[in-house]
């Protein structure tokens, strides 16, 4: 008898039993006469894959992958049917092979590793080197050691329904430049990587250039463009001009990186024009331009502008800071620590960013009032707006109960994004709607949205609060050292589930508007003030 293995006689039968467990199998018993019988099951393994199973799973993984085998390695995954299109395209669509794995060290149940491999198409080559992670779990039925199956196994660029394919790209490659032609590229301004994508997307085919042969990420959704991973053969980029300023732009680059899951954008008052536009988050999503989350506090803008041009209070008319309102059976109530003041103007209310001041309107407003205000005179919530590349252009749907007097202080069912409240404070600051754009509408003779804008006299007033508001309000320690004309709002949304209300902040400089938001960032000024200050430092 081999080593390892015990031998009991019991009534006759020899009991054969080898070291460790099988995967719910069945002990095998002889009889003294050489029969066999099976036995009773062996006990299932439960909980997390232990460190054997770990190296056992993804090796048998790895090793498959580098064969081409798509069959055999997605039968390690949790999700083969899901994980075999994409292993198999691997190797067919993106014609990558050569494939060579090197785990590293495990972390508990998940691998990192890194791949090497070569693309080769059309008679070129060119290496192809990334590093990914994947993690080993129990199988739910079979209760075997899997590969959790997620696309970014694969790659780490890649999302449920991509592809990756090496062909001839879909447009020609484009060379962005600024207003004044300085090449904008992403290896220099990080964030704008997924917009000049969608820059070539557009309008690659209308600057004169001609496709290259690339390795890149198709995206499930076909308004997204194309993710370029590897250049094989280049085509002949066209010049591209875009609205945006590479000295504003840096500075909003630098500034977002101080603020993790944060979004700034800034724009020309006077014309609309988009000076730059910068993410810093963890997904690499454009939530500056698609952001879709309540704006807080800088939504008061359009609320003062709704009570002013429907005669209900001016700047200098009242509006009472109460220690807390109810409507609809909903109590609201102020940022702890403000002192109410029942004789305050609404200038000093909107400084101060007292939520009752607003709310206390709510009956005189109605519930119609605040969108037609947000649609007529700031463009928003119509889904019209063509900025060169997509972008949301706010929601303020009419509403009742409790979210018809939230909407007044930016929170219930009002979204927006950086790019939405930066156009506020430009229609605020100029009283004229402009929709922004990145890419001159003559290009490609887009009509853009419309709006009639604001009276002089509202606008002035508005101007006057948020001056108000950058000097001596809840926005003057993050606007302090501005010259020039200056205004600003702050605003602090809260989010169900999240430890931190969202942080917001717009404002203007000169004839320079920026807005900004960080997700659980806190006040306004905490972190999205010193974001939109450093922007209008640098471009105001």
């Amino acid at each position: 008898m081999r080593k390892g293995a015990k031998a009991a006689v019991v009534s006759g039968v020899v009991v054969v039993m080898v070291g460790g467990a099988a995967y719910g199998g069945y002990h095998l018993l002889t009889t003294l006469d050489g029969a066999a019988v099976v036995g009773s099951p062996e006990p299932v393994r439960t909980g997390p894959p232990s460190a054997d199973e770990v190296k056992d799973a993804s090796s048998k993984f790895f090793a498959a992958w580098e064969k081409g085998d798509a069959v055999t390695a997605a039968s390690y995954t949790n999700f083969p049917d899901a994980a075999r299109p994409l292993l198999s395209s691997f190797g067919h669509d993106a014609h990558i092979g050569r494939v060579r794995i090197t785990p590293g060290a495990a972390t508990g149940t998940t691998v990192p590793f890194s791949v090497t491999a070569t693309v080769s198409y059309d008679g070129t080559s060119k290496p192809l080197a990334y590093r990914s992670r994947l993690t080993v779990v129990r199988g739910t039925n079979s209760h075997r050691p899997l590969v959790d199956w997620q696309p970014t196994v694969v790659h780490p660029g890649l999302r449920k329904g991509d592809t990756l394919v090496t062909g001839a790209s879909a447009a020609p490659p484009i060379e962005a430049v600024d207003r004044d032609g300085a090449v904008l590229t992403k290896e220099k301004y990080p964030s704008l990587g997924p917009i000049l994508d969608e820059l070539r997307a557009k309008y690659g085919d209308k600057s004169g250039g001609t496709p290259a042969i690339e390795l890149s990420i198709h995206h499930e959704d076909t308004d997204t463009a194309e993710t370029p991973l590897i250049t094989l053969a280049k085509g002949r980029a066209g010049k591209l001009r875009t609205t945006l300023s590479a000295s504003a732009q840096a500075a909003a680059e630098q500034a977002v990186q101080k603020y993790s899951e944060s979004s700034v954008v800034a724009v020309k008052a006077s014309t609309g024009e988009v000076l730059a536009v910068a993410n810093h988050r963890e997904d690499g999503f454009n939530a500056a331009f698609l952001g879709q989350l309540a704006p807080g506090s800088t939504m008061k803008i359009v609320t003062a502008a709704a009570l002013i041009d429907n005669g209900l209070t001016s700047a200098s008319g009242p509006a009472p800071c109460y220690p807390d309102v109810m409507w609809e059976g909903q109590t609201f109530h102020n940022l702890k620590g403000m002192k109410p003041n029942e004789q305050a103007t609404l200038s000093e209310s909107f400084a101060r960013s007292c939520n009752t001041a607003f709310i206390k309107f709510t009956p005189k407003l109605g519930a119609e009032a605040l969108t037609r205000e947000a649609q007529d005179r700031f463009g928003l919530g119509r889904d019209n707006w063509k900025t060169g590349i997509p972008s949301y252009d706010g929601s303020v749907p009419p509403v009742s109960g409790p979210d018809q007097a939230a909407a007044l202080i930016g929170q219930g069912q009002v979204q927006m994004s950086p790019l939405n409240m930066a156009s506020v404070t430009a229609t605020a600051l100029t009283g004229r709607f402009r929709q922004p754009v990145l890419v001159s509408p003559a290009l490609d003779n887009r009509e853009i949205a419309q709006a009639k804008g604001l009276p002089g006299a509202t606008s002035a007033q508005l101007r006057q609060m948020m001056n108000r508001t950058a000097t001596t309000g809840t926005g003057a320690v993050a606007m302090s050292g501005l010259s020039g004309a200056i205004g600003a709002k702050t605003g602090s949304a809260e989010v169900d589930g999240q430890a931190k209300s969202n942080s917001w902040f717009t404002g203007y400089r000169n004839d320079v508007t920026a807005a900004a938001m960080t997700q659980e960032g806190g006040h306004g000024g905490d972190a999205a003030g010193p974001i939109v200050a450093a922007v209008l430092r640098a471009a105001g």
